[in-house]
């Protein structure tokens, strides 16, 4: 553990509703410790004898953060924290059965629509101009990219959360980066064509503009134009 020398105490819990209070407990201990993500959690063990909890309480604690994309458990080495949580963390997780790709994909492209949107609009309102240069830096880089290689799927993303944060609304980055995952295996060779979306290139150009110049209403008709063609793009490849 990185921060091993900041360990906040656990104490032993009353008997009921022991994996709540145990859930609430962990997430006190991990912000009182300053664990940041990377950092590795006590061992089982450790957590049993500081809440005097038995093995099972806590691995249904470890499963439920899991769950959530909180922790992750590596085999043979331990369980490490994902992201930053405390005990005034909300969390609300996204699922969606993949049986049927295509289908997961327009789902999800229906709702990104509404958020996505809206985040271009709060962003062309909220943005700082230190906002901006961020921007401008993770958009230079994809045209960069895309100019060189003809794609630009980490680059895209990178573009798109820079946005997210200009919003200084931590719920549109998180909500979107949950929805965009069901995309992240494609960003390579969607459908087997690396050319996904590549029509929507030049958009991402005017997006920004309408961000720099304060227009939500711009900002609102550049990222519909971005994901009509994505949408285009899933249909026409998954045929």
């Amino acid at each position: 553990m990185k921060h091993g020398d900041a360990r906040a105490a656990l104490a032993p819990l009353p008997p009921a509703d022991r994996v709540q209070q145990v859930t609430a407990a962990v997430a006190d201990y991990i912000q009182h410790s300053n664990l940041i993500p990377g950092d590795r959690l006590p061992a089982e063990r450790e957590l049993m004898a500081d809440l005097a909890v038995g093995r099972s309480t806590i691995r249904e604690v470890i499963r439920h953060f899991q769950a959530l994309g909180v922790m992750e458990a590596r085999k043979g080495s331990g369980t490490y924290l994902l992201k930053p949580i405390s005990g005034a963390t909300i969390h609300m997780p996204l699922s969606l059965d993949t049986s049927h790709l295509r289908d997961v994909l327009l789902k999800t492209l229906e709702v990104r629509r509404g958020i996505e949107c809206e985040a271009g609009m709060v962003a062309a309102r909220m943005r700082a101009e230190s906002d901006l240069v961020t921007i401008e830096q993770k958009l230079d880089e994809m045209e960069r990219v895309h100019l060189s290689k003809g794609t630009s799927g980490p680059e895209d993303l990178a573009f798109h959360l820079a946005i997210y944060d200009a919003t200084h609304n931590p719920l549109f980055k998180q909500l979107l980066e949950q929805m965009r995952g069901a995309f992240e295996q494609f960003w390579e060779k969607p459908f087997d064509r690396p050319d996904f979306a590549r029509r929507s290139f030049p958009f991402h150009r005017t997006l920004f503009n309408a961000i720099t110049a304060g227009d939500p209403e711009g900002a609102r008709a550049e990222t519909l134009k971005i994901l009509a063609i994505v949408e285009e793009d899933i249909k026409e490849m998954s045929k």
